[in-house]
């Protein structure tokens, strides 16, 4: 719709006051025309953005006018609200509030100026009676606090019958006008705060005005140079409009502490050199989602007593509780058990589709231990790696924290018997948005399920049917459970392939809409068929558009909302029963895909395997740049090519600090890191008696559409990369989010997996493994272990892992144990010793199970992989 924009001809004449937070006042002096105003977007010309509403229908522009619907019989006034945040108070200071309003059929209407989390603390309140005919209000007063980030609020609900209000050329001039926001960017010799693998890629930026190469140095701690050389001019940088040069010292490669580097009169910020630099980040990356539990008390001794609280959303006041959760009116006439979980993220809200894409990505970190020779057979992420409640119980933990999400996706599932049986509920979360900061156990907000939708059901299907395969080995009955919701999910999304979430359904919670579930489909049937290995789900899969389209998307290869990636993912590197050819083009279209993100960063003068265009910096742009270095990654562990291994730790220099902003947006990690993230529970920067977001916690990252009112407002105009602020109130630029943690977890464990980045070893072995004979529920299987290096193998521990539930019963000229799904086998005394070119041969029989038996695709001698057929 075209802006109709409005000039009004003529002023009303305002009643000046002086207002005290009760509203009474007395006569004052009139407030300038030309002073500074703070409402963004009065007239609404520019849409709907950045205001809100609460216990309303959705917010609309009608004929340049903000509408919307609010429903009869709310009790109070304040039960239903238009809102704007990021308003800026000065104490004493004279403001002048000015809006039109009308409503049909009528109803009296509160503008009030409130600090926007509890206690809602009131500045000034601005009654008006509002009628069908637009009516202009026009009021001064002094406000007697400071806020930054004050919230104007006008409260509309209250009327006996159902109102249609709307509003125009809403202004409040006066205070101060906000400084200009000029970021602290210390050294313009930008570096990872963090540090550099001995054996990989260490690169620098340096900020400077100078178009000739510049000379560097590296200084040890002691300030003695160790490497020196010349920067290459890179011009401007797209993405921060900064003029730059890089700097390239992976030739040095002694490990140390508290280096830095020097370049154009600069000093960067120290790092180290060492193998073992992300050994920390992987747990403190997973601890996050523990942190963001729901519905158990978080333990102060696991993860420090700050984060000490009890259990939030049980159903003790002032919580309603999530364990008898009653729909939307209209929606459904049950109510569910829906407790557990991990909190979304910087609300309250639990959302299917976000909680689906997380908890597959740390399953799918645990199941990267089976398929790629550096992860070394899982051993950092087995039982007690984590600080979880539950390690000790013969599980890994990864593995039991991914669990606490699945529980809670299953209980999602509509009942046998309901209307839409075996469909998910989209999201579970609070009736009406509530301030920051606010404890879960604070919340007394009434939680309601949504509907379901096609998009959370088939979710809730992939997830499940990687439960099943992965859970298998540890507890059969969790895992049958999940092979049943899986399967049920799966039916129940094809009888109902196009039930879509509501985009205006954003009251209380995000909306996660999603109109295009073709991705879904092929992810749900790849999960189904890696588990099952059933030909229905495989002919669904190749059916798909999306097992041959292209799937990876420049700007972020996958997301909640895009999965198909996800799908292919999984066929390159979880075995299975594809023909060969089709697996191979599988596998071609991922390395296809990092190389052109290689391309890509090596292109980026910060190094980023995203374009330097405002496109690529969206909300959560932290997590698609991070899931880019997931499929470099992903390449390197089908190729063992070390150009993308060194791509992805490249790339993680951005997060760790390597940026315009000179910034690490991991909390506590880096020397200046992001630590005012966005979140309810980790409200520190508003109330000192909370914490921080834990160490581990990452931030959203940049967003050049600045999509609240804080950023709008103190970053207009800003390049990029440099749309970003580490301010509790910027949900757009830095909120905590559990599917940015999950890929920042993927990738820390990979990251942990490469110690000295030491070049890649050639093979020495290769390995026949032949199934000789099956039956019901078991198989005979052979397996030639030949020596293929120069020098002899002398004493031998062969190990792979099975897809799901088999097990091995019987085995001959080997020692053969299993662990969970993994097989380890040794040599016996006469066997020991292999010469070069010899080989030696032992089998075993196994039981079955009733899930797919494919033959391993990664088996490893001595910890390095062979050449498997």
């Amino acid at each position: 719709m075209t802006r109709r924009r409005r000039r009004h001809l003529a002023v009303l004449a305002a009643t000046t006051l002086i207002l005290t937070g009760a509203g009474t006042g007395v006569a004052h002096a009139e407030v300038p025309p030309d002073a500074p105003e703070q409402i963004s977007n009065g007239d609404f010309s520019e849409g709907v953005a950045p205001w809100f509403s609460y216990g309303t229908g959705p917010l609309d522009v009608v004929d340049g006018r903000l509408c919307v619907t609010v429903p009869a019989g709310l009790a109070n006034p304040w039960d239903a609200g238009i809102g704007h945040d990021g308003v800026r108070l000065n104490a004493g200071a004279e403001y002048k509030l000015s809006f039109d309003i009308s409503a049909t059929p009528g109803l009296s209407v509160n503008a009030v100026l409130q600090l926007g989390s509890a206690p809602y603390t009131s500045y000034a309140s601005v009654p008006a009676v509002a009628a069908p005919t637009s009516k202009r209000v026009e009021q001064t007063f002094t406000v007697p606090d400071d806020n930054p980030n004050a919230q104007l609020i006008f409260q509309v609900g209250g009327a006996a019958a159902e109102q249609r209000i709307c509003l125009d050329n809403v202004s409040l001039r006066g205070g101060e006008a906000a400084p200009p926001y000029v970021p602290d960017t210390g050294p313009r010799v930008r570096v990872n705060q963090v540090g550099y693998l001995p054996g990989g890629p260490k690169n620098a930026t340096v900020v400077t005005e100078s178009t000739e190469a510049l000379p560097w140095q590296l200084k040890s701690a002691a300030g003695t140079v160790v490497a020196s050389g010349q920067s290459t001019p890179r011009g401007v940088d797209a993405a921060s409009g900064q003029n730059v040069q890089t700097v390239d010292f992976s030739s040095f490669r002694t490990p140390g502490t508290g280096y830095t580097l020097v370049a154009d009169g600069e000093t960067s910020h120290p790092f180290d050199i060492s193998g073992d630099l992300y050994d920390r980040l992987r747990a403190d990356a997973m601890q996050f989602f523990y942190a963001q539990r729901s519905g158990i008390e978080i333990d102060g001794d696991l993860i420090g007593e700050e984060y000490a609280r009890p259990a939030g959303h049980l159903g003790v006041a002032p919580n309603q509780g999530d364990t008898q959760v009653p729909c939307q009116p209209g929606v459904c006439d049950y109510s569910l058990d829906v407790r557990g979980g991990w909190y979304d993220a910087g609300d309250h809200g639990k959302y299917v589709v976000n909680g689906g894409i997380a908890a597959y990505q740390l399953l799918s970190a645990f199941e990267r231990t089976k398929t790629a020779e550096t992860a070394a057979g899982g051993a950092a992420l087995g039982d007690s790696t984590l600080r979880v409640p539950e390690r000790g119980n013969a599980v890994p933990d990864i593995l039991d924290e991914a669990r606490w999400e699945i529980e809670f996706l299953l209980r999602m599932q509509v009942p046998a018997g309901k209307p839409l049986a075996g469909m998910v509920h989209h999201k579970i979360h609070d009736k009406a948005w509530t301030g920051l900061p606010l404890a879960p156990q604070d919340d007394a907000q009434p939680r309601e399920l949504h509907p379901p939708s096609t998009a959370a059901t088939l979710n809730l299907a992939a997830v499940a049917a990687q439960c099943q395969r992965l859970f298998a080995p540890y507890d059969a009955a969790f895992a049958a459970r999940c092979g049943t919701a899986a399967s049920s999910a799966y039916a129940a999304a094809k009888a109902h392939p196009a039930v879509y979430a509501d985009p205006a359904d954003g009251i209380g919670g995000g909306a996660y809409d999603d109109t295009n579930v073709t991705d879904e489909f092929y992810w749900a049937a790849v999960e189904l068929y890696l588990t099952t290995g059933k030909k229905a789900y495989l002919d669904d899969l190749t059916a798909s558009p999306q097992h041959t389209g292209d799937v990876f998307a420049t700007g972020g290869a996958f997301s909640w909302q895009s999965v198909g990636a996800v799908g292919r993912l999984e066929l390159a590197t979880v075995p299975n029963g594809l023909p060969a050819a089709d697996r191979a083009r599988v596998r071609a279209s991922v390395t296809a895909a990092a190389d052109n993100y290689l391309t890509t960063l090596h292109a980026q003068a910060y190094g980023l395997p995203v374009p330097g265009e405002a496109a690529s910096y969206v909300w959560g742009s932290n997590s698609n740049i991070i899931n880019n270095m997931v499929v470099l990654a992903t390449a390197f562990d089908l190729t063992r090519d070390a150009k993308y291994r060194d791509g992805a730790v490249q790339a993680t220099d951005y997060l760790l600090g390597r940026n315009a902003l000179n910034m690490s947006y991991v909390t506590g990690w880096g020397e200046q890191n992001a630590r005012n993230q966005h979140s309810r529970i980790f409200g520190n920067q508003l109330n000192p008696a909370m914490p921080n977001p834990p160490v581990g916690s990452l931030a959203g990252g940049p967003n050049a559409a600045l999509q609240d009112p804080f950023v709008a407002q103190l970053l207009k105009d800003c390049a990029p990369m440099f749309c970003y602020v580490d301010d509790i109130n910027s949900y757009s630029t830095n909120e905590v989010a559990i599917n940015w943690n999950s890929a920042l977890a993927w990738l820390a464990s990979f990251l942990a997996d490469q110690g000295e980045a030491k070049a890649v070893a050639p093979r020495t072995c290769a390995v026949s493994y032949q199934v000789h004979g099956t039956w019901p529920d078991g198989s005979n299987t052979q397996v030639v272990l030949r020596n293929t290096g120069d020098t002899a193998i002398d004493g031998w521990t062969l190990r792979y892992a099975y897809n799901g539930d088999q097990k091995v019963t019987q085995a001959w000229s080997a020692k053969v144990t299993q662990s969970g799904a993994t097989v380890t086998a040794k040599n016996e005394s006469y066997n020991a010793k292999i010469a070069p070119g010899a080989s030696i041969t032992f089998g075993l029989l196994a039981k079955t199970g009733t899930l797919a038996n494919p033959e391993p695709d990664l088996i490893t001698v001595n910890g390095g992989a062979c050449t498997v057929s």
